[in-house]
């Protein structure tokens, strides 16, 4: 997400999601079967999209390198490098470019370039009956959250938040897409640690203990923008993961009492705070220019997740960073809140 995001957020409201939905993307009743997609194999194609902001050739030709040493192919999407304002072109164009990537047969996962803003636009326009007959792999964060959130609400389909197009792929990053996307495993995410098992990324607990649930999420201020829409899931039993980046604190305050005021916090087992990438550096520098007293990200935490009496963590590599966890969208997982661990209680793809 781009560090405009908030300016178009701030602007553009619920009034710039106006698009009616069209009789041939009707939207499924909530799924009762989870589908998972079958998993990445040497020689398959991967299809880039550009769902929300628009993107440079430079970062196509980066990709198609960082994506050949994975022994994948690429495949464009029609529309990928148009552009309309701030959007990779129009609301109509870039669903076409989704819904055409889950139709052709010749794709085996989609990657999104950017996040930025524009996917909860296109919500009304994805075909879900068409995802869930032609499921398949799809992976991002950021404004792709709409995307992740929206398919595996309406399909069922298991989603992947992880890098974009644009990411680092670097080879911690890539070892958790292997691990995740070609191998299948079942195994536990656990921040870095040093030669002498200290953690390089601090975990801090806010409420100890374990707990299991299916796993969803991703960025906050999207999944707070969600909000009254039919495109989020059941929130009965999840985990919950959020992650933000460039939000001063009193603004994840804000983010997290909407989620707390719309009940999704009561419903939760497990709560994951990933990476508020610069937010703390934005809090200081603000209000040492306005002379204001701010909260910490860990009082705001505080605040509104150990009422819940829940299993709860901050620090996760979860988010805006070069080094990030690939996570699966819609599996059961167990979390460990003292350690700041997620396992996967089953494999992710088929």
């Amino acid at each position: 997400m781009n560090r405009n995001r908030r300016n178009f957020l701030r602007t553009l409201g619920l009034s710039a999601i106006t698009t009616q939905l069209p009789l041939s993307a009707q939207r499924n009743p909530s799924p009762t079967t989870i589908l998972k997609p079958p998993r990445l194999k040497v020689g398959d194609t991967v299809g880039l999209i550009s769902p929300a902001g628009y993107i440079d050739r430079k970062d196509i030709e980066d990709i198609k390198k960082d994506l050949a040493k994975l022994g994948l192919k690429v495949k464009l999407g029609a529309h990928v490098y148009n552009r309309y304002g701030y959007l990779a072109g129009s609301d109509a164009n870039r669903a076409a470019d989704v819904n055409a990537m889950f139709a052709d047969s010749s794709v085996q996962a989609i990657l999104p370039m950017r996040g930025g803003w524009g996917c909860n636009r296109i919500l009304p326009l994805l075909d879900y009956s068409l995802i869930r007959t032609h499921p398949k792999i799809i992976i991002g964060l950021s404004d792709i959250t709409s995307l992740l959130i929206g398919i595996y609400a309406n399909s069922g389909l298991v989603t992947f938040h992880g890098p974009t197009g644009q990411s680092t792929w670097n080879p911690f990053t890539v070892d958790y897409v292997k691990r995740v996307l070609f191998n299948g495993e079942v195994f536990t995410l656990q921040n870095l640690k040093t030669s002498d098992n200290r953690t390089i990324t601090p975990v801090q607990t806010i409420t100890s203990g374990k707990a299991r649930g299916k796993l969803v999420g991703g960025n906050l201020s999207v999944l707070s923008a969600m909000v009254g829409s039919p495109y989020l899931p059941s929130w009965k039993e999840t985990i919950l993961f959020v992650e933000e980046i460039g939000e001063e604190v009193y603004r994840v305050d804000r983010l997290l009492t909407q989620l707390k005021l719309a009940g999704i916090l009561e419903q939760i087992t497990g709560f994951v705070f990933g990476q508020c990438t610069d937010c703390d550096r934005l809090t200081r520098q603000n209000s040492q220019k306005d002379g204001e007293e701010s909260l910490t990200l860990a009082q705001v935490l505080r605040d509104h997740i150990q009422p819940l009496g829940i299993p709860a963590w901050n620090g996760s590599m979860i988010g805006h960073i070069k080094d990030k966890f690939t996570l699966p969208v819609g599996v059961e997982v167990e979390i460990d809140a003292s350690k700041g661990t997620i396992q996967l209680l089953e494999s992710a793809v088929t």
